[in-house]
């Protein structure tokens, strides 16, 4: 693999394991799937996700920009996202294998009537989701210590 791909498995490595997930362990799949990325973002400017087929059109292809918008959801249910890039602590334990990963990404896109905005107790990070990540990016507390966010009145 080249120099470019060393570098990007590096970082994407340091910023899966700061947010609670993993790279997948099979380096030579992960390295292969960076090397995708790297096509995809010379081809079209973005590093669309390998194992779907993009526009070419970055506005169209938000959702699929890896990290793509459903990575978290497909880690949540299955271990892994679509394209085994990321995994969980579960598949990392060998406490889940990775399997097949069904298609969320519609042909027209809809947003889930269970997002909620989650709050880290720790440190007061928010995200919408719809659960709060496994582990907070920003104090490192696990998924326990977020409670669902009410925006109350302003005083």
């Amino acid at each position: 693999m080249n120099e470019d791909v060393e570098t990007l498995y590096e970082r994407l490595k340091k910023e899966a394991e700061d947010r609670g997930y993993h790279l997948n362990p099979d380096t030579s799949f992960t390295k292969d799937l960076i090397n995708s990325l790297i096509i995809n973002e010379k081809r079209y400017g973005y590093p669309s996700c390998p194992c779907r087929l993009a526009s070419g059109i970055k506005e169209k292809d938000i959702d699929i920009i890896c990290p793509c918008d459903y990575r978290d959801a497909d880690l949540n249910e299955y271990g892994s996202c679509y394209c085994a890039l990321y995994v969980s602590d579960e598949v990392i334990d060998k406490n889940k294998a990775i399997g097949a990963i069904p298609e969320r990404r519609g042909s027209e896109r809809h947003v889930s009537s269970d997002i909620r905005v989650w709050r880290c107790r720790v440190c007061g990070y928010l995200c919408a989701r719809e659960q709060p990540p496994d582990v907070c990016p920003i104090c490192k507390a696990k998924k326990e210590r977020f409670e669902t966010f009410e925006k109350g009145p302003i005083h």
